[in-house]
């Protein structure tokens, strides 16, 4: 048995995404034998994150103010808004440099099987956003898995009708791929050549 501060720790370490029981364990053993330092860091570096970080207002990435650096920034295109899964989709579509207009990040995507619908999303808050009276086109950038192509799809048909154009990122980016693991050259070409999207 370990002792209930190292379980504690192991079992708290199996929540990051592919960590199983053994690299739980691993993990623990490496913080408490050679790490200690760091692991005091990594406690206090959560602890803050959890208080100070919230999400944007406007985009729901995360941020530490009202607003992100990029919706405050006054030289983005405000009439150009790129809807993403994660913050690091965004993040990797910022590093094409192909694209100058604003994020709505939607903190997932809709998986019926995960018990994800459009309402768990907030997808509310993006069709306020995207009818702000502002916005003329919104570029879906979802990644092209099923999930991904569903969530695109149940988009056209929320924003379409409204009056507002909606395309989708080219596939330069491979089928089943996920743009967090795309090089930004074949991302910022698939940028380049967004088209109109059917639903």
């Amino acid at each position: 048995m370990f002792p209930s501060g190292l379980e504690a720790l192991i079992e708290a370490l199996r929540c990051l995404p592919g960590v199983g029981p053994k690299s739980a364990q691993r993990m623990a053993y490496h913080l408490m034998q050679r790490e200690r330092q760091g692991a005091r860091r990594l406690g206090e570096s959560l602890l803050h994150a959890l208080e100070a970080v919230r999400h944007c207002q406007r985009c729901n990435t995360f941020t530490e103010g009202d607003l992100c650096e990029r919706c405050a920034s006054p030289r983005r295109d405000r009439a150009l808004l790129c809807v993403v899964e994660t913050p690091v989709d965004m993040n990797m579509m910022e590093q094409t440099q192909a694209f100058q207009g604003l994020y709505y990040v939607l903190m997932g995507r809709i998986s019926p099987l995960d018990g994800v619908g459009p309402r768990e999303l907030g997808l509310e808050r993006l069709v306020e956003r995207a009818l702000d009276g502002v916005v003329r086109e919104v570029v879906l950038a979802t990644n092209f898995t099923n999930e991904g192509e569903a969530t695109a799809h149940y988009l056209t048909a929320l924003l379409s009708p409204k009056g507002i154009t909606v395309t989708r990122i080219a596939r330069g980016v491979p089928v089943g791929g996920e743009l967090e693991y795309v090089d930004s050259g074949t991302l910022a070409q698939a940028m380049r050549e967004r088209r109109g999207f059917s639903g």
